[in-house]
Parts: C-alpha cells; structure tokens; sequence
C-alpha cells in the first residue's frame, strides 16, 4: 500500500481509483463490514448451538436421575430452559466472545448457567414441580461442561478462520505516531482478529515509519472508512484532541463502526477500570486491587471445600506415596520448606519429598547451571532428585501434602507461587505485588506454561491473577490444571 503523498501523487495524475457517487457512499455500512456480517452470522449458529447443548444437558440429568421415569411435570421447565439460557448469554453478553479472555468468558458462562438454573428451579417451585436435588445438580453441570466444550471447538473454528483472513475486522488506526505504529504491530497475528488497512494522521502528527501506510487526514476518515470497506476504527489516544475525538465519535455513530481507544495502561488493570463521567469529561476509574473481605470469605470457603475434598479423596495416594519414598532413599516422607506468604509472612510449606536429603547443601554448585532468569531456581535434569520424586513430580503428587497448608490457611488452591526467603531477597520492587494475595498450589503460570515460564513471566501472570480475582477465575484455573497435570505437561 502507498504512503500519502504517493497516493496523493496518483491521484493528481489520474489514476487513481475511480470516486464514487454520494449515492454509493451513502450505503455506507450496509454494503461493507464482512466480518460483522460473519460475527452475526456465527453467532447465531452458536446460539442455536447452545440452545442444543442445554436440551441435551437437561435430558441427561433426567436420564441420571429419573431413569427414563420422568415426572410430567418437568416438560415446561425444558421446554423453556434453552430459550432463558440463550436469552441469559446474550444478556451476558456471550455472544460477543471475541471482546473477552478465556476466563472472562468461563466466569460469564458459569453465572448464566447458574442464575439460569436458580430462575428454572424457583419457576419450578412455584408450579410444584417434582425438582430432585440429583437431577438439578447434574443438569446443572451438564449444561455448564456442554456449553464450554461447545465454544471451546467454536473458538477452535475462529482460530481457524482468522488464520486464513476470515473473521478479521479491516482496522483504520487514527493517528500516525508511535503509539499507532506499537497498535499495528501488535495486531499483525492473524489471531489478533485485526486487519490493519493503515492510518490517518492528526493534528498531533508524527511519523509512524514504513510499515504503517497513511492513508489520509483525519478530515477524510469517513471517506476512508467507505472507500477502504472498514469495520473497526482504533484510535491511538496520545495522537487525537478532545475534537478530534468528537469528529470520531460523530463518524461512527452514522457508520456503525466498531471503534476501540488505546489506553496507556497495563493489561493487568483491565478489569477494575471503569468508565465514570466527572462534570462534562469521561474519566476511567480504577478500583483497589486487594481483595474485599466478603471476597475473601468467599475465596477462603471454596479452599477450604475443594482441599477438604482433596485430601479424602487423595488418602490412598498419601498412603502410596509415603511406602515409595521410604523404600526409595533414606529420610523423611514430608519435606518441609520454609516460605515467604502473602504479606510477606514466613510459613513452613509441606511436600512429599522427592530429593536427596543433601539437596540443599548441594544447591550451591548447582545453581549456575539454572534454566531460567531471575531468582527462581530450575533444571530440567536436576541430580538431586530421586528416582520415586521424579516419578512423583511428573505426576504433581508432590504437592498434594499442600492441601494441608490450604486448611491451616497459609496458602490457597490457586495463587501466586509462595517464594524462598532467599528469591525475595533477590526481587526487583514492582515483585513484591506478588505478596499482596494468599500464596498457591496452582495458579495462572500453571496454566501458562509452567516450568517452560520466565521468572518475568511468572511474575507477570501473577500480578494479571491478583488484579483480577474472582471465584468463577480461581473455578477455571483449577479445572485447566487438571488436563495439564495429566498430561505431565512443563512438569519436571
């Protein structure tokens, strides 16, 4: 594509594309925006998919708890459970997945299901249904593991789609300076979903480099937009004025544009911001990233839920473990740890060990040969483990006396990794937000890649986790850590 003053240079010679009359103009959004058209379309084949899925869901758990034997009764609650679900998700908004991460998507689907669940139950209270606590619990869970497994192949789809061009919106980027050449080299993975055409320059002009083309001044951006068949608008907010910013806003709401603004902000912050108007301006305001104690009264029961859980359903496992590692080597079965809680608080973390009882001692000349940044310590083929510990640590049965910890309160099921005195002693200042939540067994870097993570990267996973706590977010990481461990995957 040519830069503007080459373009410029084609049109003063005649050959540039032909003008179009303002009668073709002002079709305007109807004749263009290909991938909202694909979007709408998808998004009604993934409605009708989840309407599907909730009447499956729903004879499945008559089937597990009525055999076949169903009371009549229950007939208008199915009848009307895929159109409240549906109506739910698009309340929700689920029908705009692109917009949102895997997690926020989990936590939308999970309070949908559920609230659509408790509307079913109280309808059915107040018809005198026959309602088993059996079969609202299974259909509950059915409806909730069919619709995510239903969007995880549709997000499957999608990938597939924008690895070939489809479902990418065609993105004019207003203004032409380094934030907006940053905005379009972030958006060239075609998974991106963003299709950048090129930019328009401001009043706050500056060069963006070669690889952005401009494609015009700002006064010409509604022209550009129907000339260039574009779907999205993406301004670069340290390059328009508060004008400018009017002029966009006028243009998008006669063209019904799609239209994002960068924010200088990290992505970690994205969900305690909020629009909030302040007299006549618009101001983002920023919620406090610790946890409120009813939050954390919701946190500290489902630990203490799941560890409970845990630790009965793991006895055999505990029983197993313990006669391996003592005919293995010599030395205790629990290793005990000292680490470094939220707050910053010392605490004794359990494991079963899986190293030699000389393995501190011999940290030291081993610690040159890490494989990672940072002050974390990992080799992939450490000689001080033993030969059960490898097998324990492949499997991440090593961690299981960690339940414990959870009951006792020091730590939690999903968290930041408690650290060593000695890496915190090495951390940089922004770390220490590490400290502000309750220590984990699993968490965002174990769902990310873990063992395979730089300690940066842990850290910043962390920090995203902290910012954006929410129970159904701790439910997701919990749920993904189970095919990861299974799968051995990072583990060493």
């Amino acid at each position: 594509m040519l830069r503007e003053g080459e373009r410029v240079t084609e049109a003063r010679a005649g050959t540039s594309a032909p003008e179009r009359s303002p009668g073709a103009l002002a079709l305007g959004a109807a004749e263009r925006a290909p991938a909202r058209r694909q979007y709408r379309r998808l998004y009604r084949l993934m409605a009708l998919t989840d309407a599907a899925c909730v009447v499956l869901a729903f004879a499945l758990g008559t089937w597990v708890r009525y055999r076949g034997h169903a009371p009549t009764s229950l007939l208008p609650i199915t009848l009307l459970a895929p159109c409240l679900t549906v109506a739910l998700f698009y309340g929700f908004r689920l029908y705009e997945t692109h917009r949102f991460t895997a997690a926020e998507e989990f936590r939308r689907v999970f309070l949908a299901v559920s609230i659509g669940m408790m509307m079913l139950v109280t309808l059915g209270f107040w018809t005198h249904a026959t309602l088993a606590r059996a079969w609202i619990a299974s259909t509950w869970l059915f409806t909730l593991a069919l619709t995510l497994g239903s969007r995880r192949l549709w997000h499957a789809q999608i990938r597939r789609e924008r690895a070939i061009g489809r479902l990418s919106y065609r993105t004019v980027i207003v203004g032409a300076n380094r934030e907006a050449a940053s905005l379009a080299a972030s958006m060239r993975d075609p998974e991106s979903g963003f299709s950048v055409i090129g930019a328009v320059h401001t009043s706050q002009e500056a060069d963006p480099g070669p690889e952005l083309p401009v494609l015009g001044d700002i006064h010409e951006l509604q022209g550009i937009v129907r000339r260039e068949g574009a779907d999205c608008i993406f301004v670069a907010s340290s390059a328009v004025s508060a004008e400018e910013m009017k002029q966009i806003a006028r243009i998008v709401r006669l063209e019904g544009l799609e239209v994002r603004v960068s924010a200088s902000l990290p992505v970690v912050l994205a969900s305690r911001l909020s629009a909030q108007p302040v007299g006549g301006v618009m101001s983002l305001a920023l919620r406090p990233a610790r946890l409120s104690r009813p939050q954390r009264a919701l946190k500290r029961a489902f630990d203490l839920t799941v560890a409970g859980i845990g630790l009965i359903l793991s006895a055999p496992l505990w029983a197993l473990a313990a006669l391996a590692i003592k005919l293995d080597s010599p030395g205790p079965v629990l290793y005990r740890q000292r680490r470094v809680g939220e707050g910053g608080r010392p605490f004794v973390m359990l494991k079963f060990r899986s190293m030699y009882v000389d393995a501190e001692q011999r940290l030291a000349e081993l610690r040159p040969l890490s494989e990672v940044d940072g002050p974390l310590f990992k080799l992939r083929d450490d000689p001080r483990v033993t030969r059960v510990g490898r097998w324990l640590r492949r499997w991440s049965l090593d961690e299981l006396p960690q339940l414990w910890n959870v009951i006792r309160g020091e730590m939690s099921l999903v968290g930041p990794r408690p650290p060593l005195p000695e890496e915190v002693a090495a951390y940089e200042e922004w770390h220490f937000a590490r400290l502000e939540a309750p220590p984990g067994i699993t968490g965002l870097w174990q769902v990310s890649g873990r063992s395979e993570l730089s300690f940066e990267d842990y850290v910043r996973r962390d920090l995203f986790y902290i910012e954006n706590w929410s129970l159904a977010y701790d439910l997701f990481i919990v749920l993904k850590t189970i095919p990861i461990v299974l799968s051995r995957r990072g583990a060493y």
